[in-house]
């Protein structure tokens, strides 16, 4: 049976059980949105082609499995990039699908061209660097292949975004549907030799004061209960990556809270004074996590690494022993292998020194005279109304590394990848497209709304219930505290004025509650409809409090 390639290409979204595609229409990909109309792929029209690459990879992050994103030729695909870029750091898997002009036009100068031919700008090449897979899509003959390719890089191991770029007249032309059945999922290796995890095993129980580093690996591989259980089955403390928060629940007695150098130092503290074992598990130790990779993390330790990833193991520092394979497979044999003989808890005494100990006053994330407080109270009243189902996007990642302590049935996604402006909002609408009874919150300072601000209206348009958390204090606050620790208070464009929020929230046609006080933040909790609503909040800061890290650059 034949078909046109546009329906072949909705076709092929419904057979990766994509449910919404995230984009903004232009005549060159026209075709594809007219099959859109009679699929059971929903569309949702977004402000700018920026914002649907953040919200399909706030839906990928959450969804675990792949989204998509489409836009029209030229301006429509560089508009792409940056969410695209994202997707790529977080290793998000994001179909991009674009439009081009018609073949016969290449080279001719037609409107929007970007096939790279006679001196036009070549899409596909602005993709090379951040896609796993990308393709200009000139011939129907080889499609089926060419789709196989897109899954297997979607799906596969090491997953990412790809790039579809379909010409005008491709995608009009006909196509015999069978090119469908050359699509295969990707194979998926077992872990292998258990001897590595046997290995594991034995390491660990030579320790005596052993601690869990979990990174972001440990949800991507669905491994968050077994950490928990090898966690509190042997006594074993846990700190967590930023990314990870939430994998074992923090304020539990085994956790250390968040390990980073924007975070109040606990888990650092721990980790340098009295752990003889780390127990690496799908944490990139990068920057942040590593405290700028500190020495003194790892000086005198045994280390064990687990990672899927090859590339992580040994990049930041050398474990006595690196398993690559699956978290979830490697801890399901460590566990079996301990049960087995019986191996008794670790002891828990420092553990319990270090609780009662004084934290020093120059901890990166101390409230020092109270100059966060409003903050503070608004994150721990949020883990107290919404001890689980929430979703919580995080521009401003240094407040809540601190002060939020995440649950184990609650998902806090932070703006890591490249730490774009902005992206909390597009994404944590895509993420509500998933889970649309969960209670979505988008933090994130007034600079970055101002960057992707008006994608607010896209929510008022689907009417999808979005909690939009702005902290106002007129400045680029990681700006301002550079210019004022490293620079002599010389401070250039980082301030600026904020239109009024409450018109603007009248405006958009949403709830608006402004938080000065200990008292108007009780007044929102208390008034807003935090699970069904779309509400802006403000909260107010003062634009010289800053929090005491400081910056390396």
């Amino acid at each position: 049976m034949n078909l046109s390639v546009s329906e072949l290409i909705v076709r092929y979204l419904e057979r990766l059980g994509i449910d919404n595609i995230f984009g903004m229409p232009g005549a060159h990909v026209l075709p594809i949105y007219d099959r859109l109309r009679d699929s059971t792929v929903k569309s949702v029209l977004v402000k700018h082609e920026q914002g649907a690459a953040f919200m399909a990879g706030g839906y990928a992050r959450l969804a675990q499995r792949p989204s998509a994103c489409i836009a029209t030729a030229g301006p429509g695909a560089t508009n792409l990039i940056t969410g695209i870029a994202n997707a790529y750091a977080e290793r998000l898997p994001v179909l991009a699908i674009t439009g081009e002009t018609p073949t016969y036009q290449f080279g001719r100068g037609g409107l929007q061209e970007s096939s790279g031919e006679g001196g036009t700008i070549d899409q596909a090449r602005l993709f090379s660097s951040i896609t796993r897979y990308r393709r200009l899509v000139e011939r129907t003959d080889y499609l089926g292949q060419v789709l196989n390719q897109t899954t297997q890089a979607l799906l596969g191991r090491d997953p990412g975004p790809v790039l579809l770029s379909i010409p005008y007249n491709v995608q009009k032309e006909t196509v015999d549907a069978a090119a469908l059945e050359q699509i295969h999922l990707p194979h998926q290796p077992a872990l292998g030799d258990a001897a590595p995890a046997d290995a594991f095993a034995e390491i660990l129980r030579g320790a005596r004061y052993p601690a869990i580093v979990a990174g972001y690996g440990c949800l991507a591989t669905d491994a968050r209960e077994l950490v928990a259980t090898l966690s509190e089955r042997f006594g074993i403390p846990v700190a967590t990556s930023l990314k990870a928060k939430g994998v074992v629940g923090e304020g539990t007695p085994l956790s250390l809270g968040c390990l980073g150098v924007t975070s109040n130092g606990d888990a650092y503290r721990y980790l340098t004074e009295h752990a003889d074992l780390l127990i690496v598990l799908g944490a990139g130790f990068n920057e942040r996590t590593s405290h700028a990779w500190d020495a003194r993390l790892l000086a005198g330790k045994r280390i064990v690494q687990v990672d899927r990833d090859p590339a992580r193991l040994g990049r930041a520092f050398q474990p006595e022993l690196a398993i690559c394979g699956d978290i979830r497979a490697t801890l399901q044999h460590v566990l079996a292998v301990l049960d087995a003989t019986a191996m008794p808890p670790k002891a828990l005494d420092r553990l319990d020194a270090h609780r009662t100990g004084t934290p020093p006053d120059n901890a990166a994330g101390a409230d020092n005279g109270g100059k966060f407080r409003l903050i503070r109270l608004f994150y721990e009243a949020l883990a107290r109304r919404f001890p689980q189902d929430a979703l919580v996007f995080d521009d401003n990642i240094v407040f809540a590394q601190s002060y939020f302590d995440v649950s184990d049935r609650n998902h806090y996604f932070p703006n890591t990848g490249i730490s774009s402006l902005g992206y909390a909002l597009p994404a944590a609408i895509g993420a509500r497209c998933f889970a649309p009874d969960s209670p979505t919150f988008a933090i994130l300072g007034d600079g970055g709304f101002q960057m992707c601000g008006m994608e607010l209206m896209t929510a008022v348009n689907y009417a999808i219930p979005l909690n939009v958390v702005v902290i106002n204090n007129s400045t680029l606050s990681l700006i301002r505290k550079n210019q004022f620790q490293l620079y002599g208070e010389r401070y250039i464009d980082c301030d600026f004025r904020n239109p009024d929020f409450a018109l603007l929230a009248q405006s958009f046609g949403v709830a608006h509650y402004r938080v000065e006080t200990e008292a108007d933040l009780a007044v929102m909790f208390d008034r807003a409809d935090l699970t069904r609503g779309i509400n802006l909040i403000e909260i107010l800061l003062d634009k010289n409090a800053f929090p005491s890290y400081l910056s390396a650059r």
